[in-house]
């Protein structure tokens, strides 16, 4: 029988959401030539976040979940890149890039400790 998990009440999936949120809204000041640079990637990292939760949640094995959680780590590390590139082009603020940086490494330190219980 698999595993049914529901990711709507995964605190991890919900924190990562919010930053997702957040992505989008501070994209938004963002100058148009970067709408499919660099407001693109960070879109696409932001929500591939609770996406590859979700999406693990849905397949029937731990082995399967953790793969997921693992792309969703990855792509949190590609935000939190991403975040150090938009401050040093100054496109963030550094009041900006810490309160999110902060979030980020929050939902990495949630990925690991879940990713750990799991295995």
């Amino acid at each position: 029988m698999p595993i049914v998990r529901d990711f709507y009440n995964m605190k991890v999936r919900e924190k990562s959401h919010q930053l997702t949120l957040e992505i989008y809204k501070i994209t938004q000041g963002f100058p148009k030539d970067e709408q499919y640079g660099l407001t693109s990637q960070m879109r696409r990292s932001a929500s591939s976040v609770p996406t590859n939760i979700a999406e693990g949640c849905g397949r029937g094995s731990n082995g399967d979940f953790v793969r997921f959680l693992q792309i969703s780590m990855g792509s949190a590390s590609e935000l939190e890149y991403q975040l150090l590139l938009s401050r040093d082009l100054h496109l963030i603020e550094n009041e900006q890039y810490q309160f999110l940086k902060t979030q980020v490494v929050e939902v990495k330190k949630m990925l690991g400790a879940f990713i750990k219980s799991i295995q």
